[in-house]
């Protein structure tokens, strides 16, 4: 009988190995979530900077004891324009929704606004970006759910629209709303 070499049941160990470390990888939780460090502290200040002819935003709007929707956003984002007809419904069903525009111009902001109707109770304006990255945003957009005595309850990256906004989005609204 031939003696089989150690060699031989080196490749079927390594894919077994490899195999079961995919498996434990897979078992963990959502590997595109990005926990926010805001979530249970309160939210950061509100850029002090506002649109010509729009209500200006402030940090007592997000401590005036109701729930606010405040979303970061820019005219020139291809996915904001997309979430806009949810934040109007948002609106029309009575929840304050706030927004901050960052790293735009007033014009263009202002523009698409006129243009598209502004679903916003209040707006920022952070042209800079600097408030966007006090609040830990990286992209627009992205929309805070913050509690009426200012502390920030929920995090969604991305657009307001598709399954991920009915599924994960307005679940997280209703229980803040429901406080």
């Amino acid at each position: 009988m031939a003696k089989l070499s150690p060699l031989m049941a080196a490749p079927p160990l390594i894919f077994a190995g490899l195999a079961a470390l995919f498996f434990v990888g897979m078992q963990r939780g959502d590997p595109d979530a990005l926990p926010s460090v805001f979530i249970g502290k309160p939210a950061p200040e509100v850029p002090v900077g506002t649109l010509e002819l729009r209500t200006p935003l402030t940090d007592a709007d997000l401590r005036s004891g109701e729930v606010t929707v405040v979303n970061f956003w820019a005219s020139w984002c291809p996915p904001c324009r997309a979430e806009h007809p949810n934040l109007h419904a948002l609106n029309e069903e009575g929840v304050r929704v706030a927004g901050i525009n960052f790293k735009d111009t007033a014009d263009q902001a202002n523009s698409y606004l006129d243009d598209s109707g502004d679903p916003f109770f209040a707006i920022g304006f952070d042209p800079q970006g600097r408030a966007a990255i006090n609040w830990g945003v990286t992209a627009p957009p992205e929309t805070f759910i913050v509690d009426g005595d200012g502390t920030v309850l929920f995090k969604f990256i991305g657009p307001l629209v598709g399954s991920d906004y009915e599924q994960r989005f307005r679940p997280e609204l209703k229980k803040a709303l429901e406080r």
